[in-house]
Order: structure tokens, then sequence, then C-alpha cells
């Protein structure tokens, strides 16, 4: 099994009244990822204010970092705190975990994205994201991988705030499953095949992801 465990954070808001909603979409897909991976229950980390469930997955032939088929261990987590404080329990779990920012993946909302867009990268900035921004703050760094959710700008003149905390619409929760298996397996194939292989197979038409 590989030493250093992958540390795989959905971002979202704790509590029944936003679960549904477009902020939590993160979070959505690191607790389908737990279900994929028979991860078991999220267990409540109190020293870092967060929920912890452990999987394990094998590494991808194609990966640069890990031997084919080794083992590598996942550290699924959603956080007790509000998104606009995702900064100290992150900081936290990593110090907890001893897991080092290159092995940390976010799952977040992004306004920027058509809605069921998916974009992989590592590093750069928060873009206007309250939980990335917090997340930098705590960590002293921008250098973690990132799986950015598109869930789309607001319509009209309604406020980002207010949008972003109402559950999707109708038509978008037709969708969502997809989009939220589609998110959960790209923060798996960061851990497993790397940034690049994971970028060619989720930022290609839908078709041809699977």
């Amino acid at each position: 099994m590989s030493d250093t465990p992958y540390l795989i954070v959905g971002l979202g808001n704790p509590g029944a009244d936003y679960e549904a909603t477009r902020h939590n979409v993160g979070h959505m897909a690191v607790e389908r990822l737990a279900a994929d991976l028979s991860a078991g229950s999220f267990q409540r980390n109190k020293r870092a204010n967060a929920f912890v469930a452990t999987g394990v997955t094998r590494a991808s032939a194609a990966h640069a970092t890990h031997t084919p088929g080794q083992t590598i261990k996942l550290l699924l987590a959603h956080l007790g705190s509000f998104m606009n404080t995702s900064g100290g329990p992150v900081a936290a779990l990593l110090d907890y975990y001893h897991v080092t920012p290159g092995h940390l993946i976010v799952v977040h909302d992004d306004l920027d994205l058509p809605f069921g867009t998916l974009r992989l990268k590592s590093g750069g900035g928060h873009g206007g994201h309250n939980g990335l921004r917090d997340i930098i703050a705590a960590t002293k760094t921008r250098d973690f991988a990132r799986v950015r959710v598109g869930i789309d700008h607001p319509p009209g003149r309604q406020p980002v705030a207010d949008y972003v905390l109402r559950p999707f619409s109708s038509t978008e929760r037709r969708e969502l499953p997809m989009l939220v298996s589609d998110a959960a397996d790209a923060a798996l194939a960061l851990a497993t095949d790397g940034l690049e292989p994971a970028q060619q197979r989720f930022h290609a038409p839908h078709d041809n992801r699977k």
C-alpha cells in the first residue's frame, strides 16, 4: 500500500437545510465515491471538525508516481464547518493524517462552468470561491488538485449567494446523479491515474469518458 494516502475533500455546508443545494455538490460527490468504494460510514474527527471515511483503490498502469496495481489509501472527507471556513478543517486533516498538499484533492462547485461540466486542475487561485480562498489561506499553498463541478451562473440578476444556496432546478436534478457520479470518478482518477490522464478522460465529451 502507498505510504501516503490521498485526502479527497468535498466542499459544502453542514446540515439538512443545505444537503440538496448547489454549493454542496462537492459534498455529494465524496459521499458517492465512499459508496462506490464501499468505504463504510463517515466517522467524526473532532480535532479537525470533519467526517472521514476510509477507502482503498489501485493505481493505474499509466500513473507516474505509483507502481501499477499498487494499493492506494483514500481518506474521503466532508467538513463540519461552513463553506467560508473550510480552511481550518482541511489544514487540520492534512496535519492529523500526515498528508502533503500534493495528495490533497478538493471537489467543489464552480459558477464559471456550465452546469454538468467538469474541469480538473492543480494549483492556481480561488476564482472567487470562498471555500477555496479559506483553504489556500489556512494551508498557505495553492498547490493542490481540484475537481471543478460546473453549476452555471445565476439567471438574471439573482444574487450569487442566493443562487448557490438553493436546490438544483427540476431539469438539473434529472442530470445531477450523472454529474455527481462523474465528479466522484474524476476525483478517483486524479489519485489513480494522475492529472493529465484524468484531464484527457474528463475534459472529453461525455460519451468518451467511460
